[in-house]
């Protein structure tokens, strides 16, 4: 599949991003904040079963993937770039700016998603589809995630 200039591989991909995934995920789960009490409220009311499991990790910047191919994919599908605010990997929630409920809403949103979906590997493997068939804005989970903004 091609992206503009970038070539994107997704089955050679896949294995990585979510080797990738679920280690930030243990990071955010072992240096990650649990929500606040009202923060909890804002998370079940976007449909997350489990809201006591999240952890949230402020940080300077989202990390990006040390393999070139993942890192340039992930920028190409509109993942992570520059004015990438917020990003959910399982229960573990990366914010680099402000928190928002509006923010945080979204990103909890997309923690449903994965509870839906049931692993970060069942979840990354429609989310990184749609993102090459709809693009970053018109992707399913990523429109839903909007409509559920606080």
């Amino acid at each position: 599949m091609s992206l503009g200039a970038v070539e994107i591989n997704l089955a050679h991909l896949l294995p990585k991003a979510i080797a990738w995934a679920e280690a930030q995920a243990r990071w955010i789960g072992d240096h990650g904040q649990p929500l606040f009490a009202g923060q909890t409220e804002l998370a079940r009311s976007v449909g997350v079963t489990h809201p006591e499991r999240i952890r949230i990790a402020l940080v300077s910047a989202i990390p990006q993937p040390d393999d070139p191919a993942l890192r340039q994919a992930a920028a190409a599908l509109g993942m992570l770039g520059a004015n990438t605010a917020g990003l959910t990997l399982g229960y573990g929630i990366f914010i680099c700016t402000e928190l928002s409920n509006r923010l945080l809403s979204h990103e909890c949103r997309h923690v449903h998603q994965y509870e839906q979906a049931g692993s970060i590997a069942a979840f990354l493997h429609s989310y990184l589809l749609q993102l090459v068939e709809y693009g970053y804005r018109q992707a399913p989970l990523e429109v839903d995630a909007r409509a559920h903004e606080r």
